[in-house]
């Protein structure tokens, strides 16, 4: 079905390429390719020099409803802006998933969690003790989560990762940003660009981080925990964080549901 403002929205993320690439060419040594070639294959290479001018451009890319690929503390993400509706729908086609299920969001730091859920039951401290990290938790939703996100879901899946890539991004856009793995939905997540390569057609940017581990551990995500149900907590996806985490739950006094 032809959706013109998706295809508003696949403009917009060209032409936001076009302007930086171009820009960085000239400014320093960024990039090893002609910016051409680099809108041919999206492949953004992260490293220490071209930090600044990545998540400036990331940061962009979102903002003009893109939908780009990064990496995580656990495998590769899909992002774009949570408050954002044709990015979220640009998302879920891109990732070809069944729109009944819902996505995560990613904020900056934990003391921004409680502004898209709800947290004032939880011991306190709870949070800075699972987070940052490779964990998601699951909370009720506040209002004023874009409400065209996981519809009709009363809950929320947040994560605040161990990587300063993402939230630098989260932190210069200002507003939380979607996150799902990179891979066709079913399938087996990414450690590297390459393994997702069937969707760069679908994806506006490509930053390549390089592979993030190499064990079948890495491949298993964050761990996801309901944190919904006061002094309680159920494991929802084991993940590859669940024995401390469990550890720092019950620490806290909460009991397994």
């Amino acid at each position: 079905m032809f959706r013109p403002d998706l295809v508003h929205l696949r403009y917009l993320c060209c032409r936001t390429i076009y302007y930086h690439l171009t820009y960085y060419k000239r400014q320093s040594k960024f990039f090893h390719s002609k910016p051409q070639e680099i809108l041919m294959n999206k492949l953004i290479e992260l490293n220490e020099k071209s930090r600044l001018q990545a998540i400036s451009l990331a940061v962009r890319l979102i903002a003009n409803g893109c939908v780009i690929a990064l990496p995580t503390d656990t495998v590769y993400g899909l992002a774009t802006d949570v408050h954002n509706s044709s990015a979220i729908s640009k998302l879920y086609n891109v990732k070809g998933r069944d729109p009944s299920k819902p996505i995560a969001i990613c904020t900056h730091n934990v003391n921004d969690i409680g502004n898209w859920g709800k947290t004032d039951h939880l011991p306190y401290g709870l949070l800075d003790a699972i987070l940052p990290g490779p964990v998601t938790v699951v909370l009720d939703r506040t209002e004023i989560l874009n409400s065209d996100l996981n519809p009709g879901e009363t809950k929320v899946a947040i994560r605040v990762p161990d990587s300063g890539f993402i939230c630098d991004i989260v932190s210069y856009h200002k507003k939380p940003i979607t996150l799902t793995s990179a891979n066709e939905s079913n399938k087996t997540s990414t450690l590297k660009p390459e393994e997702f390569s069937t969707l760069w057609p679908k994806i506006d940017a490509i930053f390549d981080g390089g592979p993030i581990g190499s064990s079948s551990l890495s491949r298993l995500g964050s761990t996801i925990v309901d944190l919904s149900t006061p002094n309680h907590f159920s494991i929802l996806r084991d993940g590859s964080a669940l024995l401390p985490t469990v550890h720092v739950l019950n620490s806290f006094g909460l009991r397994h549901l």
